[in-house]
């Protein structure tokens, strides 16, 4: 398998772990490279073997001299369980890079996991970029999600390990359709990636490209704490394209339907937690914040142009509206 490291040689990093073909694979595959690494484990406690698997984790730590962090909770497995799953996950994730001082955070996410979103996506009425979903490296608040496998099949990592005799576990839930992903897996992604594999790889490099080609301006022109201002780039398309962007590093999905909402209302809370503001020459994105605001503070604003539903989180982390309005005059 040809995997690049090389970006994580010198950083500390965490593996997200479970002990089924994709970590397990990952696992030996970063040792056989010599890359310094950590292992993070979640227990849901939904299916008697899971005890296994941590026990497996912790056989392999001791044996490797890795450190590992387990969380063991207990989770039924509800209609939304795999979101509830996903939230639980990283925040466990997230909580052990702050406190560890963690870089990167890799997981073991491969081809058929973003052909499985690539269908899943599709079938919703997705664009360009959530189509695509995953990338290699996707750069969050204090730490880099770094996925090196997503070139890689399924197949070629459970042949690896049945190469060399590496134990692994097959998770009985990955079977049950209940789940939107299984089904997808099980009637369309699997048999189509075990003939036309090599094409899929191809398709995604070249979707990649385009999208690096679109040289979509992403980076704020403003930020300070979690308020963040983008140029309006006038055009629909992009400027949700620069929302989306945002929310997914402070861990918010949007829907298609929110997508839609949020170009025709201009100012609008998502999830009740991250207000977004389309003013004539920018983007607005921060907390929510319900705070009574000073008569002074609220005619500055008025006089800044600052919007409505950003100025509670201005005025309750104390930013300065002068250098705001500095910093984005000196942009344009």
């Amino acid at each position: 398998m040809n995997l690049d490291f090389s970006k994580i040689t010198h950083t500390k990093n965490l593996l997200a772990f479970s002990a089924g073909v994709d970590s397990s694979a990952l696992f030996f595959l970063l040792l056989n490279a010599k890359i310094p690494f950590d292992i993070a484990i979640v227990n849901y406690n939904i299916r008697e073997q899971s005890k296994d698997e941590v026990a497996y984790a912790k056989d392999l730590a001791k044996k490797y001299n890795k450190e590992i962090f387990i969380k063991d909770i207990v989770l039924d497995s509800s209609s939304n369980f795999e979101k509830t799953a996903r939230d639980i996950r990283y925040l466990f994730f997230e909580e052990i890079i702050e406190k560890n001082s963690y870089e990167i955070l890799i997981t073991a996410h491969q081809l058929n996991d973003i052909f499985e979103w690539f269908l899943m996506q599709l079938s919703k009425g997705s664009g360009l970029v959530e189509l695509l979903g995953m990338q290699t490296f996707e750069k969050k608040k204090n730490y880099t999600i770094f996925r090196p496998l997503l070139n890689i099949t399924k197949n070629e990592l459970e042949n690896f390990l049945k190469e060399n005799s590496i134990k692994y576990f097959i998770d009985s839930s990955n079977l049950d359709e209940k789940y939107k992903r299984n089904y997808f897996r099980k009637n369309f992604s699997n048999e189509f990636l075990n003939e036309f594999s090599n094409g899929v790889k191809n398709s995604f490099t070249y979707l990649n490209d385009d999208l690096k080609s679109l040289n979509i301006k992403v980076e704020p022109i403003f930020k300070k704490l979690e308020l963040e201002v983008f140029e309006n780039l006038n055009d629909d398309n992009l400027n949700i394209r620069v929302i989306d962007k945002s929310l997914k590093k402070r861990g918010f999905l949007l829907s298609q339907k929110q997508r839609v909402e949020i170009l025709s209302q201009k100012n609008i809370t998502i999830s009740h937690k991250v207000n977004i503001s389309l003013s004539e020459d920018y983007i607005y994105i921060a907390p929510k914040k319900d705070v009574i605001l000073e008569k002074e503070f609220k005619e500055f604003c008025r006089i800044k142009k600052i919007p409505q539903n950003i100025r509670g989180y201005i005025f309750s982390k104390n930013i300065s509206l002068d250098f705001i309005k500095q910093s984005l005059y000196s942009k344009r």
